[in-house]
C-alpha cells in the first residue's frame, strides 16, 4: 500500500486546489492511500528552535512521517506562496521532517500564473533535503467550473483520469527499484593494502602484488 499526504496551499472552502486534491484521494485505487491534510488553518505561527511545538504541529509531522510521499498544491499569492503554506513548510523544515522524502506538485492553473509560487515551493523543498519526483509533478488547468459546490469534487471524469494518472506515477516513482551501489575499488583497497615485493621465483616477472593481511 502506497500512502500519500495532500497539502493544499489554499485555505479558502471553495479552492480548486483543495478541490482537486480531494478528488484525487476520494477516488485514488485501492493499492494507493491517499489522504488530504485539512489543518492548515490551525497551525501557529513558526516558532524557530521550538522543542515542545504545538499539538496540531505534531499531528502534522506525524501525518508526514507516515506518508511514503506528499503532494503539494498551491496558488500564487503576490508572486509567491500564501504565508500559511510557508508557516506550514518552515515547521516541517524545522522539524526535519521532509528530508529525504519523495515530494511532487499539483497545479491546477494555466501555465505562466503560477511560476512564482512553484520556483519557490521547489526552492524552499530544496532546503528541506526533500526528493523532487519531477516525473509526478502535472499541470491540470481548472476553472471553477469544474467544481461541485455540493461536495467540493471535480465533476469531469476525464479530470479524474488526470488526478489518478499523476498518483499512478508517483505510486510507480516510488516502487522503481533503487540503483545498487558500485563496490568502490578505492576503498577496499585502504582497507587492504597492496604491497609489491621482488619474487625470485618467478622466472617471468621480478615481483607480483599481494593483499596484506593482519595475520600474514
Amino acid at each position: 500500500m502506497t500512502r500519500i499526504l495532500l497539502i493544499s496551499g489554499n485555505t479558502r472552502a471553495d479552492s480548486l486546489h483543495t478541490a482537486a486534491l480531494r478528488t484525487a484521494a476520494r477516488f485514488a485505487p485501492a493499492e494507493i492511500s491517499a489522504s488530504l491534510y485539512d489543518g492548515l488553518r490551525d497551525l501557529p505561527a513558526f516558532v524557530p528552535g521550538e522543542y515542545s511545538p504545538p499539538d496540531p504541529v505534531q499531528f502534522l509531522r506525524l501525518q508526514v512521517a507516515a506518508a511514503d510521499a506528499v503532494v503539494f498544491s498551491t496558488p500564487e499569492f503576490a508572486g509567491s506562496i500564501p504565508g500559511s503554506l510557508k508557516n506550514l513548510l518552515d515547521w516541517l523544515v524545522d522539524g526535519g521532517d521532509l528530508s529525504y522524502k519523495p515530494v511532487a506538485w499539483l497545479s491546477v492553473s494555466t501555465p505562466g500564473s503560477d511560476d512564482g509560487a512553484r520556483e519557490l515551493l521547489e526552492t524552499v523543498l530544496a532546503h528541506a533535503n526533500a526528493k523532487m519526483l519531477h516525473p509526478a509533478c502535472m499541470r491540470i488547468p481548472l476553472n471553477a467550473a469544474a467544481l461541485d459546490e455540493v461536495d467540493g469534487t471535480l465533476t469531469d471524469p476525464q479530470l479524474h483520469r488526470a488526478l489518478l494518472d499523476m498518483l499512478d506515477v508517483l505510486a510507480r516513482a516510488l516502487a522503481a527499484p533503487k540503483p545498487k551501489a558500485q563496490p568502490s575499488w578505492q576503498g577496499v583497497s585502504s582497507m587492504f593494502p597492496v604491497v609489491q615485493r621482488n619474487d625470485a621465483s618467478a622466472p617471468f616477472r621480478s615481483w607480483r602484488a599481494e593483499i596484506w593481511r593482519p595475520d600474514a
